[in-house]
């Protein structure tokens, strides 16, 4: 059984930055990509960024880049979302998500676990 336990969140001000971690019960952690949704309210779930395997490959919502940062650290299970330059239209929930293959592009459909999902909150 795979569990994955989302952190971090809480209430900032814009500009201000929060980062996110997810910890996985996963025996083979290292050999699956994950990846970070969030769900705003009212709104519809939507990918955030995900990261390979390995690490050697990662992607971004268009609005997000450069400011978000996807890393994991795989002796630990630990995936994490650095979350920097906030803005009042990043509040939402975030989950942590987990694929079930390693491979080189990402697709909404590859992530099929999901975290209880975290609130980021972000003020003006």
């Amino acid at each position: 059984q795979v569990q994955l336990v989302e952190s971090g969140g809480g209430l900032v001000q814009a500009g201000g930055s929060l980062r996110l971690s997810c910890v996985a019960s996963d025996r083979t952690f290292s050999s699956v990509n994950m990846g970070w949704f969030r769900q705003g309210p009212g709104k519809e779930r939507e990918f955030v960024a995900a990261i390979r395997c390995n690490g050697d490959r990662t992607s971004y919502k268009d609005s997000v880049k450069g400011r978000f940062t996807i890393s994991r650290d795989n002796a630990k299970n630990t995936v994490y979302l650095q979350m920097n330059s906030l803005k009042p239209e990043d509040t939402a929930t975030y989950y942590c998500a987990r694929a079930q293959y390693c491979s080189s592009y990402f697709r909404d459909a590859q992530f099929g676990s999901w975290g209880q999902g975290t609130q980021v909150t972000v003020s003006s």
